[in-house]
Formats: structure tokens, sequence, C-alpha cells
């Protein structure tokens, strides 16, 4: 029985969307849960938690600039200030388990709340940790991975493979062809579909990549669904302004619906779309960003290339060859069927109801 639990970090979609699922997991079980979250002041968590229904607090923690900065002076007090705000909050409220998804709020919460002798629980959603959750690994009780072969990196012993948690209307693709398309009556279900998705804020590289080849397009016979970012959108609109083979927005809101009408997806490689895409399972081409720390998204899309389940495109050559890739794999059906098979095998979509199995179990003990 789970009373009072903590839930941890933030600051991307890709690390509220799995916390959120989690909490609701959680909710499903235990109705009368009582469920706080933790996230950093200013960050997008402090938005969308509350606006899911949680309730939420925030420590005063940023990140560590990668260039010479103020802001970085004044890290070390942040970072005790951030500690010291973790320990009340973990006194006043008293939960059973802590969970952290990771983020800035993550690490001062979880590191305060093992202090404490509280279950702690890591959900590690890269292939390739990142380093609060390598440092937190030694005194956490548990760590819910994504990706196997994590044990040159955690304590075997603590490790539990569940995967990613995603969100539940994409679990299962009930939305018939027809349907789908009409969610997007701008686009011809006669002609075969590119889903390009930088993410909610876009990806430039993607987004030079579509242009690239605006003009082929009705030459190949098929049409862009495109995600390019609100930050790009005024900017896209004008360069592609008469062109009947793109369907251009800033954000998708009915993912369901794109995934479904989708014959081919251009994405970035991050983790939670990863996740969501091995459930898709649709041929898949990654770009993974060069801008991310570790460069975790490589070897996100490294795990799935190895197991022949999506086909890497570099970004610095993604420009002038992601879509002609996108075109050649669209007219080779067996390789078509063979990623898309190879990706859905590697789907986890149980992944929120066994991280909480896993959370059960460190309560009862």
């Amino acid at each position: 029985m789970l009373k009072k639990i903590i839930i941890s970090g933030g600051g991307t979609g890709g690390h509220i969307f799995p916390a959120l699922a989690i909490a609701n997991e959680i909710k499903l079980r235990y109705p009368q849960a009582d469920i706080l979250f933790v996230g950093a002041i200013g960050k997008m968590e402090m938005e969308r938690v509350p606006a899911a229904g949680y309730k939420i607090v925030g420590l005063p923690i940023v990140g560590l600039q990668r260039k010479l900065t103020l802001s970085n002076f004044a890290l070390p007090f942040k970072l005790l200030k951030s500690l010291m705000k973790a320990k009340q909050i973990l006194k006043d409220f008293q939960p059973e388990v802590v969970i952290g998804v990771g983020g800035y709020a993550s690490g001062p919460t979880l590191k305060m709340a093992t202090r404490l002798g509280i279950p702690t629980v890591v959900q590690e959603q890269n292939s390739f940790p990142g380093k609060t959750n390598r440092l937190l690994s030694k005194s956490v009780s548990a760590i819910c991975t994504a990706y196997e072969g994590l044990e040159s990196v955690f304590p075997a012993h603590k490790i539990k493979l569940t995967g990613n948690p995603v969100r539940q209307e994409l679990k299962e693709l009930t939305l018939s062809r027809e349907d789908a398309f009409a969610c997007f009556p701008a686009l011809d279900p006669a002609k075969k579909t590119v889903l390009v998705i930088g993410g909610s804020l876009g990806a430039r590289t993607l987004n030079e990549s579509v242009l690239f080849v605006a003009d082929q397009l009705e030459q190949e016979n098929v049409q862009v669904l495109w995600q390019c970012g609100k930050y790009y959108f005024e900017a896209m609109k004008t360069q592609v302004e008469g062109k009947n083979n793109i369907l251009l927005t800033d954000f998708i809101s009915r993912m369901d619906a794109a995934y479904t009408l989708a014959d081919i997806i251009v994405s970035r490689a991050g983790a939670l779309s990863i996740s969501e895409l091995c459930l898709v399972g649709k041929p898949t081409i990654l770009v993974p960003s060069p801008n991310v720390s570790e460069d975790h998204q490589t070897k996100n899309a490294m795990a799935l290339v190895k197991n022949h389940a999506a086909v890497l495109v570099k970004d610095a050559v993604a420009k002038e060859e992601v879509m002609k890739t996108a075109f050649a794999v669209l007219k080779d059906n067996n390789q078509s069927h063979a990623l898309g098979s190879a990706i859905k095998a590697m789907a986890k979509p149980n992944a929120s109801a066994d991280i909480v199995d896993v959370i059960e179990g460190l309560v009862g003990k």
C-alpha cells in the first residue's frame, strides 16, 4: 500500500512525461495516495505538473553553464540552499519512497532522501547515464533502466530493466488510418507520408533537411507532416508557402494520429522519443542532437541501430542525407518491414507498471 510518495526532477518533457506516467500508475492502484512533486524553480515542470493535477514545490537549483558566466559562481550557494530545502520538504512530507526521474531537482532531493534513510528509486531514461545518476547510484535503493548493459556504470544488483514510461494514449494505437488522416485533412491518404519531429522546440537540422528537398517531394510522390517547433514556425512558414506536399505545424497535439498515418519517421534520439517510437513500430531514421551532454542521444540511437531497428544519420550530414535516406527506405518494402518489426520488438509497453512494482517491493520491505 503506497500512501505518500515524492517524485523529483524535470526540466524537459523527456523527464516530465515519465514522471507523470509513474504518478498516474500509482494513482490507478492507490487512488488515495498523496503524491508530491519536487521540481526546479523556473523550469517547465512548475507549470506542467499542476496542469496534470499534482502538487509541486520548487528548489532554487540551477545547472552549470558550459561557458563562464556569473551564474556559475552562484551555483554552490544554490546547491546548498536546495539541499537544505529538500531536507525540510522530506521531513515535513515524510514520504515512504522518493523517485528521481532526472533533471536539476532530482539530485538534491534524492541525496537528502538517502541520508534520511528513505527508500529511493532512480528512473534512468538514457542508454548512457548522466553524472548525477551515476553518483546517486551508489546510495539509492533501486535503478529502473530503459536499456540493457548498464552494469558497467550502475551496481548490477540494483538494476531493474523496465523501459521508459510513455504517454497513455501511445501505448496502443487503435486509431484507424482513415481517422488518422481525418485529423490532418490537408494530407493525401494516397501518398507516402514522412513524419518529421524535432521536439516541441524544434530542431534546426531537421528543419533544414525538409527545406533541402521541398521541391523534390512532388516528383517522389511523397508528403511530409512536419513539426518544426515553435521557435522556427514563422520562418519556416514563409519558406514553404505554396508547397502542397508539406503540412507544417509548430506542434502536433494528436501524436497518435500522426504516428498512425506515418510511413516513416525522422526524429531526434531523445530517450522518451525512442521509447515512443518502439511502441509505434514504424521504420525510423534517427538524427542524434550533437548539443546534449556526453553525446547521450547517439548512444540511445546506437542501442537501436545495433539491433537493426533504426537507421542513424549524423547531424553533420543530415541536411543533405536524411530525406534522401527516407525516400530510399520508402521504396524498399523489405527494409521498411524489417525496420518496423525490429523496432517494435524493442518496445516495453508496461514500463510504468513495472516501475511501480519495483516501488511497491521497496516499500513492502
